[in-house]
Formats: C-alpha cells, structure tokens, sequence
C-alpha cells in the first residue's frame, strides 16, 4: 500500500486491519530502523490511518410498472405488475408497496421475508407479494376482494443497499349495478315519461336509450344520487310522445370496464298517450267561467275585510276568556333552576342573572341550558296559564316532561321532552 511509502529505511512492520461496516482502521508499528535519516530523533513510532473503503455500488436498475391504470372489479382480486430492468434478483432487496406514506404501507417485502407490523389497517390479510418470479425481479402484488376505498396511485419502491428506484401505477376500481328497470311515471308535456333506474354503479355510467333498431334517443334528462357505500343509483328519464318511436330500450355502461347491461325492449300503445276530447273543452271554457266568478267573489270578500277581520278578533278574545276557566296555579321549583336564573320568593316570577348563584348541583337541576320547572305536574285534562314576559331577549315557556335531562346540553323539542313556543326578535315559532 502506498502509505508505507515514507518509511524508506524500515526493516520490517506488522499491520493489522480493523473492519467496522464501511470504516477500516490501519495501524502500523515500526520494530525497527537502522538506517533512518539522522533528522528522526524517535527509534520507533505508530501511524493511525482512518479511512473509508467505498462498498461497490450494486448494478443500477429500474422498476417498471404498467403505463396504464390497471382495473379492477369490487369483490375480485387484482395483481399489480412490477418488475426490475435489468432482470436480477430481488430476494435479498426490499420490496415496499405504498400509498401516499412511504412508512404507512400496504404491503413490505424485506430481510427475505414479508412484515406487517406497520401495515395499513384496511389492508390486513388482503395483500400477497407473489415470490414465484422473483429472482428474475418479478414483484407483483396481490390484492383481494377489492374495495372503493382501494382506488388510487400505488408506489412499488425496489431498493438495494444505497440504490432504489420506484414506479407509480394507478388502480381504477370498477363495480356493475343491477340490470335497468324501466317504469311509466305519467303524462308530462304531452307525452309520457318513462324512467330507467338502476343501483350498484362505480364510477357513474353512462344511460343511453334506443329504439327498436338500436339507433339513440335524444331529449332525455337524468337525475343521479350517490348510495351510502359510493356507490351510483341512475335514475333517467326521457319524454315519449305519440308521433315518436315508442319501441325502446335503456341501457346503462360502466366507462372503466367498457361494459353495460340493458333493459328489455319496451313498448308504449297508443292508447296512453293523452287525446283532446270535445267534452275536454267544454270544461276548460267552464272552468275559466268558473274561475271568473271566484275571483269577483273575493273581490267583495276583500271590501269586506275590515268588518270580517273585527269579528275574528272578537272571536279570538272570546276563545281566550272561555279558555281562563282552565286556568292554574303554577309555582316554579327551586330545585330545578339553572344557577343564572333569580326565582322571586314566592317561587312566581324569575328573572337572568349575569352571574351564577352559589346552588347545589343537585340531579334536577339544570347546569346548561337556562331553563326552570314548574313543581306542578298534569297527567290528563285541560290546563293554561297566562305568563307575562319582559324585555326583547330570547324566551320560551311550555311543557315537559318529568323525566327530560337536566345536564349537557339538550333540545328543546318534543324529541327531547319539550313542547312550547318562543320568541326571538319579536319573532314566534313553535319548538318543533
């Protein structure tokens, strides 16, 4: 080694080599020097040499993965292709299918053997990396019983000590519906509507409708809700009319998988389509008579309006006044009011307070919502109460049930236990 070079007059030496990974260490003890230069004042010295010994680089490959989406099926399985070019072995290599997370993965091929540990939830017990081809650099992936979810771009990482290279694939998932239904919903614009559905469908298909020689109607409009689960229901209409080919059938394809299904020709007879009857005019012309008249008659109702409107107010207030005889006594309770409500002595009136009162958390009270009960219940009967409310803030006043929650937050609705009414901004509604 060239390093020895500068010993020029040593007789002999020992070394030895001390490999740690990529770092060697070289020492070298001189014995001994009988013809050094007279400027080396030492007989003898050490040299510590550090240095890195360059591990050669494994062949460069690449990974190759199809240049088109691959598809697949919901329910069935699927294979991933990938593989290295050059053709070389890959079982000593690590082999990482992922997503988006290179650490988050959905499938690890490494130290000769699959691992799981941090694999993808969704994926468990669902991938395979086929080892049959790979020491010729075949890596595919399996996985089964393919959902929604699994759509999207794939990452095969292929790396060899310091060298890696990936490819990006793309899987497009696919699913056929049920066969189409079609169905005559009624008479609209002078035809008839008939409507094609069909449920199950990823991505959205395509609904074409055809005569009887197989030629595409045109003129149909199309509604289209998403299921639960993602997937499509179709619902398609179009508009046949007496004069148009009433032979047709629907058909519906799914774009990724180049495939429909199609309904059963159906026919509409002539006796659907509506027809004007003389007897239909004749009631048109009275029904516009008939309208006339209606409309004279409000007329005279509006002059009258004022006058009318007085005997319902009378009305009213004498409804009201019969309605007093089912007046109660209602006393609020103490033990329910939340702690910013001020409940007067006599337990009639109660008033907003800014800040809470030091009350007992008690189980009937309410800790949230600022509500108050009455201690009175009714089981059955006729009752009313007159409630006078002062100030432009929020209210409401009603009935409950005995057993509504009093903690958290809660619904003032009969869902919750409540019927009554509030006012908000001079604004009343009922709490329904």
């Amino acid at each position: 080694m060239r390093i020895l070079e500068n010993l020029r007059s040593q007789n002999s030496f020992k070394a030895y080599f001390q490999d740690s990974s990529d770092q060697v260490t070289v020492k070298m003890k001189v014995l001994s020097c009988h013809s050094c230069r007279a400027s080396s004042p030492l007989p003898g010295f050490i040299f510590f040499l550090t240095f890195y010994v360059h591990q050669m680089e494994s062949a460069p490959f690449t990974v190759i993965g199809p240049d088109h989406p691959v598809i697949a099926v919901v329910g069935e399985d699927i294979l991933l292709p990938c593989h290295l070019s050059p053709s070389m072995s890959a079982e000593n290599m690590e082999v990482r299918w992922f997503r988006s997370e290179f650490t988050s993965f959905v499938h690890l091929y490494q130290h000769g053997k699959d691992q799981y540990e941090q694999q993808m939830p969704d994926y468990h017990g669902r991938t395979e990396l086929l080892k049959a081809g790979i020491t010729d650099g075949n890596v595919p992936l399996r996985i089964v019983d393919i959902r929604l979810s699994d759509e999207g771009k794939y990452r095969c990482f292929v790396q060899d000590g310091v060298f890696y290279e990936e490819a990006v694939l793309e899987l497009k998932v696919a699913a056929s519906g049920s066969a189409p239904h079609i169905s005559v919903e009624g008479h609209q614009d002078g035809g008839i509507r008939v409507v094609c559905q069909s449920a199950g469908w990823y991505p959205e298909p395509e609904v074409l409708w055809r005569d009887l020689s197989g030629q595409p109607l045109s003129l149909s409009t199309e509604t289209k809700s998403e299921e639960e689960h993602g997937f499509f229901e179709i619902k398609n209409s179009i508009i046949i009319t007496e004069n148009s080919n009433q032979d047709l059938s629907c058909s519906i394809r799914n774009t990724h998988l180049n495939q429909g299904k199609e309904s059963i020709t159906f026919y509409i007879s002539d006796s659907f389509f509506p027809r004007i009857s003389p007897w239909m005019v004749a009631w048109s012309v009275t029904l516009v008579i008939l309208l006339v008249f209606i409309s004279l008659t409000l007329i005279l109702f509006k002059l009258k309006g004022k006058h009318l409107d007085t005997i319902s107010k009378l009305h009213t207030e004498l409804e009201w006044r019969r309605s007093l005889g089912d007046a109660v006594n209602v006393t609020l309770d103490p033990d329910t009011d939340h702690p910013q409500l001020v409940l007067s002595e006599d337990g009639k009136s109660v008033r907003w307070a800014d800040t809470r009162q030091d009350l007992p958390d008690n189980p009937e009270r309410f800790d949230s919502v600022r509500c108050v009960l009455g201690c009175e219940g009714f089981t059955s009967g006729r009752h009313c109460w007159e409630v006078e409310v002062e100030g432009l803030g929020y209210w409401a006043v009603g009935v409950a049930r005995e057993s509504v929650s009093r903690k958290g937050e809660i619904s003032l609705s009969p869902e919750g236990g409540f019927w009554g009414v509030e006012q908000w901004r001079g604004q009343f509604q009922a709490l329904t």
